[in-house]
């Protein structure tokens, strides 16, 4: 209750009471009113500022939120290990890989180029989390285009793995006829005499002595482009062209084992040895051809022979001696 307020009137020699005036009472509304107001507004302030107010969905909200933040920061830091992993699978394909298979290494700025064109991630902006949301997408989209970059190039290794493989199995690698089957090898790749005329000429191929009807054996993977004896000075002789440009000879045969246009493999017999032709005695007269040029076979035995086997053979192949053909 107010307090009533009186004053002495000597006149009547009494107290009277103070009445206060109307704008004096408007007045003090007034304030009344405006104070309330303002400490009203500055509590909603500060309740909308706090979790006091929020309803149960809100609060769900944002849990959520935080929850969403919290499962993109762990986002981030797996495709941060990714972005690793990765970076290492690209340095072994271009140092290692490629190299190994004589391909070019996938430039740097290639791997790393960004997107051009349009703002790709308009569609994100304007949000609370837009920088966040922004943030890993490029960075997803990055890892995406890296990966894509990178597979392409290890189908690009294995068709070359593929080739190499074909090609390994496609290189006259064996000697055509076993140790075990043969008298000697009789004469080696160069400058050797003449069996029939005694001259000194050029022998592009290694003479193999083995007694009649041994065994001959393809040196590796191709088609048998002859089998004939339609060639001068050769007798019954056998072409297999392995591809990659190489192909093998095996002349003054007995009979054959294969047929033209046949397919072999390194290993298979393919014929037996005899004396038709040119021939001072029974062998093998082979050769090895690249791009059409003759080279010299002996270093196409890695694939049968031992370390001291090859420097026996060797030995003999660069004694300049007689030929048998």
């Amino acid at each position: 209750m107010s307090k009533v307020k009186y004053y002495y009137d000597p006149d009547t020699l009494s107290y009277r009471k103070i009445e206060p005036k109307k704008s004096k009472k408007y007045r003090n509304l007034f304030f009344f009113l405006l104070g309330s107001a303002l400490f009203g507004l500055l509590g909603l302030i500060v309740l909308l500022n706090t979790n006091w107010l929020n309803t149960p969905k809100e609060l769900s909200l944002d849990r959520e939120v935080r929850n969403y933040e919290l499962q993109f920061e762990i986002l981030t830091k797996k495709m941060e290990q990714m972005e690793q992993v990765l970076a290492n699978i690209e340095d072994r394909d271009n140092n290692i890989y490629r190299l190994y298979f004589e391909a070019n290494p996938i430039p740097e700025e290639q791997r790393r180029a960004g997107f051009g064109g349009v703002n790709r991630y308009k569609s994100l902006e304007g949000f609370n989390n837009s920088e966040i949301v922004i943030n890993a997408t490029k960075q997803l989209d990055i890892i995406q285009k890296q990966m894509v970059i990178q597979s392409k190039s290890l189908d690009e290794i294995a068709k070359l793995a593929e080739e190499k493989e074909k090609l390994l199995a496609a290189i006259p690698a064996i000697q055509p006829v076993r140790n075990e089957d043969l008298t000697r090898m009789a004469s080696g790749y160069g400058w050797r005499s003449d069996p029939f005329t005694k001259a000194r000429k050029m022998h592009r191929g290694m003479d193999f002595t083995a007694p009649r009807g041994t065994p001959i054996y393809a040196t590796g993977d191709g088609t048998v482009l002859r089998a004939d004896n339609r060639s001068s000075g050769y007798g019954k002789h056998i072409r297999i062209d392995h591809g990659y440009g190489y192909m093998s000879l095996y002349a003054h045969l007995s009979k054959y084992n294969v047929t033209k246009k046949q397919k072999v493999k390194r290993g298979d017999l393919i014929g037996f040895v005899g004396n038709t032709g040119r021939s001072e005695a029974p062998h093998l007269h082979y050769e090895v051809f690249k791009d059409k040029e003759r080279i010299n076979p002996i270093n196409f035995y890695y694939g049968s022979l031992t370390a001291e086997e090859f420097e026996n053979m060797l030995k003999f192949a660069n004694q300049e001696n007689q030929s048998l053909d």
